[in-house]
C-alpha cells in the first residue's frame, strides 16, 4: 500500500483521540511559555547576583517563583504523558476491535488461507506499532511550530538579529528530518516484511519440530532460522542507524545556531557589533536570556525528530493493518436478512449450484441438486476432491452462492440473517477446537446458559461420561491448551457433546470417524445416532461404515451428486459408491 494511503488511513483515526491530542498541546503550550519565565528568571537572578551585587534575600522571591515553575513544568510534562498514553490507548483498542471484527466478518476460509503468524503479528505488534505515532509523535507536531514560534518572537523582541537566527535555522530541522523520514519510512516497512516473513518461518518450524527431528533436519533449519533472524537484525540496525543521523543532524543544528548567537553576542560585548538591540545596552542579563532560550528554541523540534521514527513505524503498521481492513466482506455480511422460521425441522433444496476458485481456474461444484427432507440424516460421500466441502462450506456461509439456489424451508439461504441462520445449526468439525479450561467449559460452547444438569445430559449422550470418569475431576477436568490432554476420539465426543447441548435443528458433521480406532468409532456412531433424533444431520464422511448408519447416501463425484439412497439401494445399483464400498475393505468386516 502507497504510503499517502496509510497516511490518510492513520488521518481518519485522529478525530478518536482529538481531545486528549488538543489537550497535550494546551498543556505543551503552557509549558513552552513556563520555558520563557525560566530563562528569564535564571538571566535575572545571575545578573542581580554578579553585577548588581543583591543582598541573598532581595532574590529569595525570585528563586522561589523559579522553584514553582520548574514544579509546574514537571507537573505539565507529566499530565501531557498521561494524555497521550490515553490518546494511544483509545485508537489502539478501537484499531484492535476493528481488526478483530473485520476478521470475524472476512470468516474461516479467510483465516484458513492466511498465514498464521504475519495475521497474529499484525493484530498484536502492528497495533502496538500505532503507539508512538499517536502517544509522542502527533502531540509535539504542532508543539513543534508553537513553542519555536514562542520564543523566536521573543528573542525578535529584544534582538533582531538573534530573533532572525532562531527564525531562520529552525525551519531547516524539519526539512532535514523529512528528506530523512522518507527514507526510515520505507526501511521500517521493509522491516515488517523482514519481521512477518520470519515470524510465519519460526511457527512453522515449531510446529514441524518432530518432523524436522525424525528427518534429522533440524540442523539445517536452525542454519536457515538463524539467517532470518540475522537478515532481521540487520534491517532493525538500519532503521537504527537512520534515526541516529536524524538525531545527529538535529544536534549539529542547534549547536550552529547556539554558536552563532554566542559569536553574535560575545562580539557586541566586546563593542565590535553596536546593532541588532534596537538601540538598547546589551546586559549580562539580556544576554544570558538570548542564550538561554536558543537550546531550547530547539528542545520542541528535537523532540518531534526523535519521534519521527513513530511516525515511520506507523505507517509501516498501517500499510499491514489498512491492507486487511480493505479486504471486501462476504455478501452474506453486507446485509442484515432476515430470520429463518423453523416449526417442523429444516429441510433443504440445492438446484444447479455451482463453485469455483481460482476465477473460474477450479471448478468445486458444477450443477449440483440435492434435495434434504426435515429430520433426515444424510451422509454424503465421495472421493477426495468431489466437493463435499465446499458444499459444506456453502451451507455453513462461510463462501458466497456463485450460481444455482439453495432454499432452507423454501426460503432462499441467501436472504437469511448470517446470525440467525447459524443460531438453527450446530457443526462439528474434523478436528474440533477445544479450548483451554474443563471438560464442561468446552460443552457449553454449545449453550453459555447450560445447567450443570443439562451438561451432564449432553456428555452422556455424546458418550462423554466414558472417558470422564476416569478424569482426576470428572467433567471439571481441564483439558489443556488445544485440548492436548485429551486424545482424537475423546475430543469429538466433546465437539459431539456440544452439538447435544445446542439443541440445534440441523447439524453438520466433517469425518466425525475419521482417523480413529475401532472402538472409538463404534462409541461415535451410536452417539450419531442419538443426536440424528429430531434434527437434519448432514454428515461429510469417507468411512462408509459409518454412512451406511445413515437414513440416505448422496454420492459426489466431479462436484456433482451422481447417487442418492439407502445403503442397501445403493449397493444393489451397483454404480459407484457399491465399487467405494467393495474396494474399501469394509464389506469384508
Amino acid at each position: 500500500m502507497p504510503p499517502s494511503t496509510s497516511l490518510t488511513w492513520l488521518q481518519s483515526l485522529h478525530h478518536r483521540c482529538r481531545p486528549w491530542i488538543s489537550l497535550t498541546v494546551v498543556l505543551g503550550s503552557v509549558s513552552g511559555a513556563c520555558i520563557i519565565i525560566q530563562a528569564g528568571l535564571l538571566a535575572h537572578i545571575i545578573h542581580a547576583a554578579c553585577i548588581d551585587a543583591a543582598p541573598r534575600e532581595a532574590l529569595h522571591p525570585f528563586f522561589l517563583m523559579l522553584l514553582v515553575v520548574l514544579g509546574v513544568r514537571a507537573l505539565l510534562t507529566w499530565v501531557r504523558e498521561i494524555c497521550g498514553q490515553k490518546a494511544s490507548t483509545l485508537v489502539r483498542r478501537t484499531v484492535r476491535r476493528k481488526l478483530l471484527k473485520h476478521v470475524q466478518a472476512l470468516g474461516p476460509m479467510y483465516i484458513r488461507d492466511t498465514q498464521t503468524a504475519p495475521l497474529t503479528s499484525t493484530l498484536v505488534e502492528r497495533v502496538e506499532g500505532l503507539h508512538g505515532y499517536f502517544a509522542q509523535y502527533l502531540p509535539q507536531k504542532p508543539l513543534a511550530l508553537i513553542v519555536p514560534l514562542m520564543i523566536g518572537l521573543t528573542a525578535l523582541a529584544i534582538s533582531w538579529v538573534v530573533g532572525l537566527i532562531f527564525l531562520i535555522t529552525a525551519p531547516l530541522v524539519p526539512l532535514f528530518m523529512i528528506m530523512i523520514g522518507r527514507g526510515a519510512e520505507k526501511l521500517n516497512q521493509k522491516n515488517f516484511q523482514l519481521l512477518s516473513r520470519m515470524s510465519a518461518h519460526f511457527l512453522d518450524t515449531l510446529q514441524g519440530l518432530t518432523t524436522l527431528k525424525l528427518f534429522q533436519r533440524s540442523t539445517k533449519e536452525t542454519e536457515r532460522l538463524a539467517t532470518s533472524s540475522e537478515r532481521y537484525r540487520r534491517g532493525t540496525m538500519t532503521v537504527l542507524r537512520v534515526a541516529f543521523l536524524s538525531s545527529a543532524i538535529l544536534e549539529f543544528l542547534t549547536c550552529v545556531a547556539l554558536a552563532m548567537t554566542a559569536v553574535f553576542l560575545g562580539l557586541s560585548y566586546l563593542h565590535y557589533f553596536d546593532f541588532g538591540l534596537y538601540s538598547r545596552p546589551l546586559t549580562l542579563q539580556t544576554g544570558l536570556f538570548l542564550l538561554l532560550l536558543a537550546p531550547e528554541l530547539f528542545l520542541p523540534l528535537r523532540e518531534l525528530g526523535n519521534h519521527y521514527h513513530a511516525r515511520a513505524e506507523a505507517l509501516g503498521a498501517a500499510a499491514e493493518i489498512s491492507s486487511i481492513l480493505h479486504q471486501p466482506l462476504p455478501p452474506s455480511e453486507q446485509d442484515k436478512g432476515r430470520s429463518l422460521l423453523v416449526n417442523d425441522g429444516i429441510s433443504l433444496d440445492l438446484r444447479h449450484v455451482s463453485h469455483s476458485f481460482s476465477h473460474g481456474q477450479r471448478p468445486a461444484l458444477n450443477d449440483l441438486n440435492l434435495h434434504i427432507k426435515a429430520g433426515e440424516w444424510l451422509a454424503i460421500v465421495g472421493a477426495s476432491g468431489a466437493g463435499k466441502t465446499t458444499l459444506m462450506h456453502l451451507l455453513l456461509r462461510f463462501l458466497p452462492l456463485q450460481q444455482g439456489s439453495i432454499e432452507v424451508n423454501g426460503q432462499p439461504l441467501t436472504s437469511l440473517n448470517t446470525a440467525d441462520w447459524l443460531r438453527h445449526l450446530a457443526w462439528v468439525p474434523q478436528q474440533p477446537t477445544l479450548f483451554h479450561g474443563t471438560v464442561a467449559d468446552n460443552i457449553t460452547m454449545g449453550d453459555p446458559h447450560l445447567t450443570q444438569e443439562q451438561i451432564i445430559t449432553a456428555a452422556r449422550a455424546a458418550q462423554v461420561d466414558d472417558f470422564a470418569q476416569d478424569l482426576t475431576s470428572g467433567l471439571a477436568t481441564a483439558v489443556g491448551e488445544q485440548g492436548k490432554l485429551l486424545s482424537g476420539g475423546q475430543a469429538r465426543r466433546v465437539a459431539l457433546a456440544r452439538a447435544f447441548a445446542r439443541k440445534s435443528s440441523l447439524v453438520i458433521l466433517d469425518e466425525p470417524t475419521a482417523s480413529l480406532d475401532g472402538e472409538n468409532e463404534r462409541l461415535i456412531t451410536a452417539a450419531l445416532q442419538e443426536l440424528a433424533r429430531g434434527r437434519t444431520m448432514i454428515m461429510l464422511t469417507h468411512r462408509l461404515e459409518t454412512a451406511r448408519a445413515a437414513d440416505r447416501i448422496a454420492v459426489m463425484a466431479n462436484g456433482s451428486v451422481v447417487e442418492v439412497g439407502s445403503h442397501q439401494d445403493l449397493l444393489a445399483a451397483q454404480g459407484i459408491y457399491a465399487g467405494l464400498f467393495f474396494s474399501s475393505g469394509e464389506a469384508a468386516s
